[in-house]
């Protein structure tokens, strides 16, 4: 691919934060030098239950999860109702994880899901802060279940971590934070990037590519760009997205692939560009020839906290049992596309 010589004259000299112009027309997604076994997927609250979806969905396709403050897969079963109740307070208790199971083999009958043996090789990392007061805490132990189940090895294949102090979000280092209005990390709040001194970016990416990432120095280059995102999916997401590019992957050399999916009221709608630059995934790109896909879910009349769908909002009304969190979901379909167009190598 190129690119206008202004923009790779001001790639030699901006930090890993850059981004570019934002009145700057949003381009075509990039085609790069994806490996194919080093492709993951992470998020936060909503985004956190969508990748998971997209990660059992496809275990084929990614290689590594990674989930910030969300609860089991399937837990919402298709109803708003359930999603408020036991997915994110539990009043009426936490979902019955048999209930789900059998949600998962109907999908694996009908080659809904990926395949068992895929999912048993993933590396999974799952975080949660116990003052999170809008997704219950007691969520992620059994997302943990669910894959202690299906991995191979779960004992070195997962890690699960749990904050004393934090609250609902996506814990951020100092060093990543600097310059930006942030959440106290035990009260939370909008933007949900949690100023909890945690790199969460950090900690996940290590686990996920073990032995393969050093510690950012601060001398990475990369730009973030905003990428036309129409091409994929009209329903549900908004027009651009964001995309962070290395350098070096810009001028073709191998790299690993993360998809970074924000939460509710955390898209670029809410909260302009703050998840995209002040994750602490970028510092991290930059240095370790990774590219990281920021895909933007927007807020509509079903949906509107702009989030991803956990829960079905996105799929056709007369739909009793909408498969949202199947490969017939339309999200997991616009997202896997996305994945699928970056990770094309160039001819």
């Amino acid at each position: 691919m190129t690119f206008p010589i202004a923009l790779l004259l001001v790639w030699l000299t901006l930090p890993a934060s850059a981004v570019a112009a934002e009145d700057a027309k949003a381009s075509p997604l990039a085609v790069l030098d994806i490996e194919p076994e080093a492709i993951s997927v992470m998020g936060v609250s909503s985004g956190g239950y969508m990748a998971t979806q997209l990660a059992v969905a496809w275990p084929e396709r990614f290689s590594g999860l990674a989930v910030f403050a969300a609860g089991p897969w399937g837990c919402a079963q298709g109803t708003l109702a359930l999603a408020l109740t036991q997915c994110m307070n539990t009043r009426l208790g936490l979902p019955d994880l048999a209930t789900l199971e059998n949600r998962h083999a109907a999908y694996l009958e009908k080659n809904q899901v990926g395949s068992p043996g895929a999912l048993a090789r993933q590396r999974v990392y799952l975080w949660h802060g116990q003052h999170d007061e809008v997704v219950d805490p007691r969520l992620t132990e059994l997302l943990a279940e669910q894959y202690r189940e299906w991995l191979e090895t779960p004992e070195s294949q997962l890690e699960v971590v749990y904050s004393e102090v934090a609250a609902h979000g996506w814990p951020v280092a100092a060093n990543a934070s600097e310059g930006a209005d942030l959440a106290p990390c035990t009260q939370g709040g909008s933007p949900y990037l949690l100023r909890c001194n945690f790199d969460g970016a950090g900690q996940a990416l290590e686990w996920l590519y073990p032995e393969r990432l050093e510690a950012p120095r601060g001398d990475g280059r990369g730009m973030l760009m905003r990428f036309d995102q129409t091409a994929f999916h009209e329903g549900g997401l908004a027009e651009e997205g964001y995309v962070y590019i290395p350098k070096t992957c810009e001028e073709g050399a191998p790299c690993a692939l993360t998809v970074a999916l924000h939460g509710c009221s955390m898209g670029s709608a809410q909260i302009g560009e703050t998840f995209v630059r002040h994750s602490g995934l970028n510092a991290w790109a930059a240095e370790n020839q990774l590219v990281v896909l920021y895909p933007q879910a927007r807020p509509s009349l079903p949906n509107p906290k702009g989030c991803w769908d956990w829960w079905g909002y996105d799929e056709s009304s007369w739909q009793r049992d909408p498969g949202y969190d199947s490969r017939q979901g339309q999200q997991i379909q616009a997202l896997k596309a996305m994945v699928d167009h970056i990770a094309g190598k160039p001819q």
